[in-house]
């Protein structure tokens, strides 16, 4: 198998990987993603999942400088930053629960996410002659619900990779600070009830 098959193969595996929480977490509520959203989800989480990914949390850096930075640019530049951004927020406060801000406004960094990606919607519609579904407008405008679903990926993953008992620890030390119904439902799988009091059954 060359390099790139092998990359091609390892995509396609993460992508079904990420498809099932992702429609699960968008099931049973209000029909606010097309599925060419769920499918931009999908591949925004293969993405930072390849081990060759290089991009790093944009909050580990100033999102107003790189929000402002990405507004000076011009054309496909301004574009390219004004997605990255939206698309760094997005996954660093849904994937990882914002547990990356320390201290940051988590209201101030969502409205740099929502802002990036409803700038870079304007530009497309403004270059483009396209119908189809309107993907950055509709992250933008959910911006908040978007959030819930990478963190429901996130409990979801957590969850089916819990194999000893620190990993479970882990799930449940997570669920006493979400209350994430993925975690209490994936503990009581597993026996181990969790009780309205301190301990564990």
């Amino acid at each position: 198998m060359t390099e790139s098959s092998s990359q091609i193969a390892i995509s396609t595996r993460l992508d079904d990987y990420f498809r099932e929480p992702v429609v699960e977490a968008l099931r049973g509520g209000p029909a606010f993603a097309s599925e060419a959203t769920q499918s931009y989800l999908v591949q925004l989480l293969s993405d930072y999942a390849k081990p060759t990914q290089e991009s790093t949390s944009p909050l580990s850096q100033s999102v107003t400088l790189l929000y402002r930075d990405a507004l000076s640019a011009a054309g496909q530049d301004r574009f390219r930053r004004l997605q990255l951004l939206g698309d760094g927020v997005l996954y660093s406060m849904g994937f990882f629960h914002g547990t990356q801000m320390k201290g940051a406004d988590e209201g101030y960094i969502a409205s740099v996410g929502r802002g990036a990606y409803g700038h870079a919607a304007r530009m497309l519609r403004t270059n483009s002659c396209s119908k189809g579904p309107d993907v950055l407008q509709e992250l933008s405008a959910n911006f908040d619900r978007f959030i819930q679903v990478l963190r429901y990926v996130s409990d979801w993953v957590l969850a089916k990779g819990a194999r000893d008992e620190q990993a479970l620890m882990k799930l449940y030390e997570r669920w006493r600070k979400t209350g994430s119904a993925v975690l209490r439902e994936e503990l009581g799988q597993r026996g181990l009830l969790p009780a309205s009091d301190e301990t564990v059954h």
